[in-house]
């Protein structure tokens, strides 16, 4: 048996036979006959099979399209069904179980013909012997976590903004005889806490480990759709280009518009704090529609809400606002002033008070400095399309010397200028402040 579980209260041999009684209890008949669970073991991609091996640690890591989150929930679903498993599904937040990999789950339930083995509740995924599939966010639920008794697995999903403190407080309370923990992810810096653990110091983790890059590449139901967006980056932006689909960190730090100022953080607005404030930002062709909703308090910003659609429809504008903003239709919403006859249009069909930014040459600039000017920019959990913005949106870098140039790069912006709009008269007060102290002064 494995050397590497985590019983300090128990003996070598003790520890074996705890383990040899477990397996034995898990691994009875499962009650169906309708699947076949070895097949849809075989099928799993060669560099997933190892996940149904007997490991402490299991990673994989890699770019976007790799189909690595779609195989750690298959590999689980197998196991769930062929024993008595109890799963927790993790990650550093989890506002709802939206949030979670619930959905992922049981598109998956379905797509390997798991019904009849699966009954998926609204909060938890039930299997057959016991098995659980539970969901929590690790920073405000490790102590009820510490609490929950045989967890068998432990799945941490978007693994890179784990916190250390998360992950020292997480691993001895993944404690059953046999215990595993797994985690996806798309590395974001080489400092992050788990690209350190797993990528930076592997041997830390002792002999109980499978550690995999999985690229695009190594997927080989990767859509076309996916492709021509690979290949139009990688001809564009190499150097975002082997962030998003090669999997590698972003390398210039330096050059994120919002580096150093941005958290992911829950938060609560209180009776007095400023605004909020909404701004939002019209999809051309494949851009999204995108809308914010926002506040300020000492020199903090806080973004609460965020709404984010691919293809939106301008009849649907409105209902999706109001669905993923509650209130926006009450409140002024600054907006691109590029197209008059969009802000009409959705001002009829329920957002009235909807308004035209102004814009000026050195606007974008203007903005990104008043951003730049607060201490904190705390994005709530819920927002992750702002998170990932804030962490992408950048300044080009010069390709032979590395200089960071001052363009902005037009990309990953989308909220960032719903937000630019959302503020815009402060910004334009700010502005129009430091105009006439140089007049006075100058």
């Amino acid at each position: 048996m494995p050397g590497f579980l985590p019983m300090a209260t128990l003996g070598a041999l003790e520890l074996r036979a705890e383990w040899k009684k477990w397996l034995v209890a898990s691994y009875a008949a499962v009650p169906t006959d309708s699947v076949d669970l070895d097949k849809l073991a075989r099928n799993l991609l060669p560099w997933a099979q190892p996940l149904l091996e007997p490991r402490r640690y299991k990673c994989l890591w890699g770019g976007r399209g790799s189909g690595k989150s779609t195989a750690a929930a298959d590999a689980l679903l197998i196991e769930g069904a062929r024993r008595k498993c109890r799963v927790l599904c993790a990650r550093e937040f989890q506002v709802s179980i939206k949030d979670s990999v619930h959905h992922l789950l049981k598109q998956r339930i379905e797509d390997l013909g798991l019904e009849s083995v699966y009954s998926v509740q609204e909060a938890q995924i039930l299997g057959p012997r016991g098995t659980q599939f539970i969901f929590k966010g690790l920073r405000h639920n490790i102590s009820s976590i510490k609490s929950i008794s045989g967890i068998t697995h432990c799945w941490v999903e978007e693994a890179q903004t784990i916190s250390q403190k998360s992950w020292n407080d997480l691993v001895p309370s993944i404690r059953a005889p046999g215990s595993e923990i797994w985690v996806t992810f798309n590395p974001y810096q080489k400092t992050d806490p788990i690209y350190q653990t797993f990528l930076i110091n592997p041997g830390q983790l002792g002999g109980g480990s499978y550690i995999q890059r999985v690229n695009w590449d190594l997927n080989p139901y990767f859509p076309p759709e996916l492709d021509a967006e690979r290949q139009a980056m990688q001809a564009t932006d190499p150097d975002l280009y082997q962030h998003i689909w090669e999997g590698e960190c972003l390398e210039n730090a330096d050059s994120q518009v919002l580096y150093g100022k941005w958290i992911v953080d829950e938060f609560k607005p209180a009776a007095d704090w400023q605004g909020p404030y909404f701004g939002a930002d019209w999809g051309f062709a494949a851009d999204p529609t995108a809308a914010v909703k926002c506040w300020i308090h000492g020199n903090q910003l806080y973004i609460e809400q965020e709404s984010y659609a691919h293809r939106l429809e301008l009849d649907e504008t409105a209902k999706r606002w109001i669905r993923d903003i509650p209130g926006i239709d009450g409140h002024v919403v600054r907006v691109d002033n590029s197209r008059p006859e969009s802000i009409s249009h959705v001002s009829r069909r329920g957002i009235p008070r909807l308004t035209a930014v102004r814009k000026w040459p050195g606007s974008v600039e203007d903005g990104i400095a008043y951003l730049r000017n607060f201490e904190k920019v705390v994005i709530h959990p819920r927002c992750s399309n702002m998170a990932t913005e804030a962490r992408l949106y950048s300044y080009k870098v010069d390709k032979l010397s590395g200089d960071i140039l001052p363009q902005v790069i037009d990309a990953n912006n989308h909220l960032m200028d719903a937000l630019r709009y959302a503020l815009g008269p402060m910004i334009q007060q700010r502005q129009t402040g430091m105009a006439q102290s140089v007049a006075v002064w100058g």
